[in-house]
């Protein structure tokens, strides 16, 4: 690992948390160069939902290659493009009854949330936009000043003007978080300024896998429709089907103006999108552009990925089978250690959260040891007190099951040495 600390700025991150090389990757396994195999249920932070090297993908791409399909074509008309279109919209938006027009924007989810925000205030003629305590955007200068965790927003030192953030659901444990918002958008003195739009996440990755209800999600649309206020998801890290669903939304039965997608999207490469609603498609030719926003690579990846797994249910099916037995087997864990620790469990389809309460160190403590047993999770939360659940959507239950059961011998073995460790201080 030299060459890493030696070369690499110490801006890196997850090679700390998981110190070795890796060399191949397939379907939920990740392979280092000793050949030791590690199953992966962090899935690029939500970005390989149809796992890593997923053949359908990789024999595309290859074939493109091979005859010389245009690679980068900025906003350029070319046939990966036209493709990727015609099959998002026909068997994603068309099925759903949505009506979005396609903006391709840089290639990171950031960069998505940058072009929302922008076109939102662009559109209302207003500069402020509510975001949600918790939430998670991104950490460019916009997109960091609608994120909530002051670890990511006091590095850039930018001014914090123009967002306000109000209680997502659950922050006050069972009180109706909407009430607060709607009693400050009702109260001309509340000193919140009527904002160009809200940007919320229907499950806050970064924030703790915190789930947002359905009858929460309706409320507050039907506040945005009353106040003329943008409803933007961020479907980033939890849209591509990590809910079981397509977009992370569906279930709620709500039409947001605008949807920022990332990660999966591109079927394992840099791809980004925002769908906003035709009437809002206010932009003057090139008054937002960027060199990468024509990935026709990843114009190739997502409309196999799109062809093979959105047909049908069958993915959909697959993924609400697997969080059953997600769900049920982190429940059992955290019952056979409730004397060690304080857990709760929660997530929706195969985005799940463990909390240890009472210890913010425990969280990385299972990661360390979790990796010790050849398994990738890693943590969230503000305090990093969450081990997050991300596995490929496409893992078997087999291996889903070694994984759980992998995590199990961490948190036991990791249980003993603190044990032992207070046995040695008396």
């Amino acid at each position: 690992m030299r060459i890493f600390e030696n070369l690499e700025s110490e801006v890196r991150g997850y090679i700390r948390s998981f110190p070795t090389i890796f060399e191949k990757s397939k379907a939920a396994i990740l392979t280092n160069e000793q050949g030791e195999d590690y199953i992966d249920f962090f899935a690029g932070a939500g970005t390989l939902n149809y796992g890593h090297n997923n053949e359908h993908i990789s024999k595309a791409l290859v074939e493109y290659i091979q005859k010389d399909g245009v690679v980068h074509g900025l906003d350029m008309a070319t046939t990966a493009k036209k493709e990727f279109l015609q099959t998002f919209n026909d068997t994603i938006l068309v099925p759903r009854n949505l009506d979005y027009k396609v903006q391709f924007t840089g290639p990171t989810g950031t960069n998505a949330v940058e072009t929302a925000l922008k076109l939102a205030r662009l559109v209302k003629g207003r500069s402020n936009v509510v975001s949600f305590t918790n939430g998670f955007h991104g950490l460019t200068q916009g997109s960091s000043s609608v994120t909530g965790n002051n670890d990511y927003r006091d590095e850039s030192y930018i001014s914090r003007s123009n967002v306000s953030f109000m209680p997502f659901d659950g922050y006050f444990g069972d009180m109706n978080t909407m009430s607060i918002f709607r009693k400050f958008l009702e109260d001309s003195s509340s000193g919140l300024d009527i904002p160009a739009a809200v940007i919320v996440e229907t499950i806050q990755g970064e924030g703790g896998i915190n789930v947002a209800s359905k009858e929460w999600l309706q409320e507050l649309e039907s506040i945005c429709r009353e106040y003329d206020i943008l409803l933007i998801i961020d479907d980033i890290q939890v849209g591509n089907g990590r809910t079981g669903e397509f977009f992370s939304f569906e279930f709620a039965g709500i039409n947001p103006d605008i949807v920022t997608i990332s990660k999966s999207i591109g079927g394992g490469l840099p791809m980004a999108i925002v769908l906003l609603k035709p009437d809002l498609d206010q932009w003057k030719p090139g008054e937002h552009t960027g060199t990468f926003r024509g990935n026709n690579l990843a114009f190739v990846a997502a409309k196999v990925a799109i062809e093979h797994y959105w047909q049908n249910d069958d993915l959909s099916n697959a993924v609400k089978y697997k969080e059953k037995i997600l769900k049920e087997n982190l429940q059992k864990i955290a019952d056979k250690y409730k004397d060690s620790f304080d857990v709760e469990v929660r997530g929706r389809g195969l985005a799940y959260g463990f909390e240890i309460k009472g210890d913010n160190s425990v969280a990385s403590e299972i990661s360390k040891y979790a990796f010790e047993e050849k398994l990738i999770v890693e943590t969230c939360g503000s305090e990093d007190q969450v081990v997050k659940f991300l596995p490929p959507l496409i893992v078997d239950e087999e291996t889903l099951m070694e994984g759980l059961k992998r995590l199990d011998t961490a948190i036991s073995k990791l249980v003993a040495d603190k044990k032992e460790k207070l046995t040695e201080e008396f």
